[in-house]
């Protein structure tokens, strides 16, 4: 059995009263979640919309537990670090990570950086090792796909693209994704949205026809699924 771990981060909702605000980051990760269910009924699936409910942002006190060694922290350090420790367990149990992202200001939104910094962490995500030079930092997790679903209002944020200066998110997105122990990504944009016409008609529909495609043929490199039976979980 795949586990997923699903990650949107849009304050939009999927679905508005009016349908000019629907999430289309949201929109097409949903389409991937469902044409690989369809296929896969069986795996496991987990949902954080860190857009609607975010993580609280890293402060002092979360960094000094962090670096209090784990049998010395204090019942107040542990509560402290127990919604990193919940998100990062999640992420250990996946084996393919979706994360939509709208751009906000040419990166990430704030709500998903603070995904992040809850998860990259010290002695759980990676470790330190001055032995290693000027490589120091090592991710603990590894062999896990990313599926990274994009929406941005301009265009041309493609390596060689007239915006590839102004991208940093999907550029943001890869380099944290390491220590999620991501070895494979796929990427999924949709384009020009702040014009309104038929470039962005066009980009939308050719990002959702990705969303099924890539999906369908993620689910085709995946083992067969069998339904588990009660003598064989005995």
């Amino acid at each position: 059995m795949t586990t997923i771990l699903h990650i949107d981060s849009s304050v939009r909702a999927v679905s508005n009263p009016n349908p000019e605000h629907d999430s289309l980051s949201k929109n097409i990760a949903r389409r991937f979640i469902e044409t690989w269910k369809k296929h896969r009924p069986l795996d496991e699936y987990i949902y954080r919309d860190v857009g609607i409910n975010p993580p609280a942002f890293i402060n002092q006190d979360w960094i000094g537990a962090v670096f209090t060694p784990e049998h010395y922290r204090s019942p107040a350090q542990q509560q402290t670090l127990a919604l990193s420790d919940e998100l990062i367990a999640e992420v250990a149990a996946a084996d393919v990570i979706v994360i939509s992202s709208p751009m906000y200001n040419y990166g990430m939104p704030a709500q998903l950086k603070a995904w992040f910094d809850q998860i990259v962490r010290i002695n759980e995500t990676f470790d330190f090792d001055l032995s290693r030079g000027d490589y120091p930092l090592q991710p603990l997790l590894s062999g896990k796909t990313l599926i990274i679903v994009t929406s941005t209002g301009e265009f041309g944020f493609e390596k060689g693209g007239i915006r590839e200066h102004s991208a940093h998110l999907v550029p943001h997105l890869k380099t944290l994704s390491k220590y999620l122990g991501v070895e494979t990504s796929y990427e999924i944009a949709s384009e020009y949205q702040e014009f309104g016409d038929g470039r962005h008609r066009h980009s939308l529909d050719q990002a959702k026809a990705r969303a099924e495609h890539l999906a369908t043929e993620l689910c085709g490199a995946m083992p067969t699924q069998s339904p588990t039976t009660e003598a064989e979980s005995a």
